[in-house]
């Protein structure tokens, strides 16, 4: 399927989903900023403005259930579920487990030293680390209602692969070497934790939680996300899109991964900027490996991992991310 064909899908997919947001921007953007849709301020604060009540709205439901679900999982359950398995098995449970659960990288540091104690490779640790930010069942729904179910099928599949064969990339150079030497010594003690309340009322109350701080703590990132998608909805023309990130150019897809890197944001926060660059013509591909790029190959998650390896596992760890990423680009480039 064309590139142009399969964004369209995408738009039409956006339209049919959402024309009480759209109808809720016109009001707000049309009727009562006085603002015209044929300009290109209006076409901005209109993006802006839809897909704010969009993704906030599916956030909060989207979280609110999965935390009802989700009441009786922590990182220590996580770690304890991986342990002692085999490689394979270990790997491929840490891939779901990092796809399904939400945690950020201030989590993922304190898992990581409990997976490393618990004598799980580091390959199936890294494995972990890639798909936790990366891909989230939050960011798959709001891309199956933005996007389209397509675009989001191969954008998690996409991450489910670099996530597995990344870790086996890293486990590969023997990355304990790197590993900083006070992680190994530190004794995690074992919490005598309430029991979990089990009751609907308890996993409301967990639930409620869950959106006050996951929504709390990226809300900032999905602003700033969507102000970016809508200043390129709004004001980059179409004619210099396609003539430097459209087409078949190889160099777009790396130009991509490198520009997302200091866009720190998660994978719910750059799904409003691949709206726009699909909505302007941008290659799949090219839209998939910046999307990675930013969720989970940003600075300052770098540095937070510094805390826990050293800089040649760093380097390791974003230069395998960097290929992956770029060859997946290139693919589905070529496939569509």
């Amino acid at each position: 399927m064309p590139d142009k064909e399969l964004a369209n899908e995408s738009r039409v997919s956006l339209n049919e989903s959402h024309s009480m947001f759209e109808w809720f921007a016109n009001q707000v953007v049309y009727a009562g900023m006085g603002l015209s849709p044929d300009s290109d301020l209006g076409a901005a604060v209109h993006f802006f403005v839809m897909d704010v009540a969009k993704i906030f709205a599916l956030l909060v439901i989207v979280i609110y259930l999965m935390g009802l679900l989700r009441a009786l999982l922590s990182p220590e359950r996580v770690r304890d579920f991986v342990r002692g398995r085999p490689d394979w098995q270990a790997r491929g449970f840490a891939v779901t487990l990092g796809a399904a659960t939400p945690f950020c990288s201030c989590s993922s540091v304190p898992l990581f030293i409990g997976f490393v104690e618990a004598g799980i490779p580091l390959g199936v640790t890294f494995s972990f680390l890639i798909a936790s930010p990366m891909i989230n069942e939050v960011a798959a729904v709001i891309l199956v209602g933005i996007l389209g179910w397509k675009l989001a099928a191969l954008y998690v599949l996409a991450g489910l692969l670099v996530a597995w064969f990344g870790g086996l990339a890293m486990q590969a150079f023997k990355p304990e070497r790197w590993v900083e030497g006070y992680v190994w010594k530190i004794q995690m003690g074992q919490a005598n934790l309430p029991e979990p309340d089990k009751s609907f009322a308890g996993r409301h109350r967990y639930a409620v939680a869950e959106v006050r701080e996951i929504v709390g703590r990226i809300w900032k990132w999905v602003l700033l996300g969507i102000g970016v998608g809508a200043l390129f909805h709004g004001f980059v023309p179409e004619e210099w899109v396609g003539e430097n990130l459209g087409g078949d150019a190889w160099y777009t897809v790396p130009v991509a991964v490198i520009m997302g890197i200091p866009l720190y944001s998660n994978a719910t926060g750059v799904i409003p900027v691949a709206e726009a660059m699909l909505s302007k013509g941008v290659a799949v591909g090219t839209t998939l490996a910046l999307m990675m790029s930013v969720a989970a190959l940003s600075l300052p998650e770098m540095l937070i991992l510094r805390k826990v390896i050293k800089w040649q596992a760093l380097a390791l760890f974003a230069g395998v991310l960097a290929v992956a990423f770029t060859l997946v680009g290139w693919a589905f480039n070529a496939l569509t």
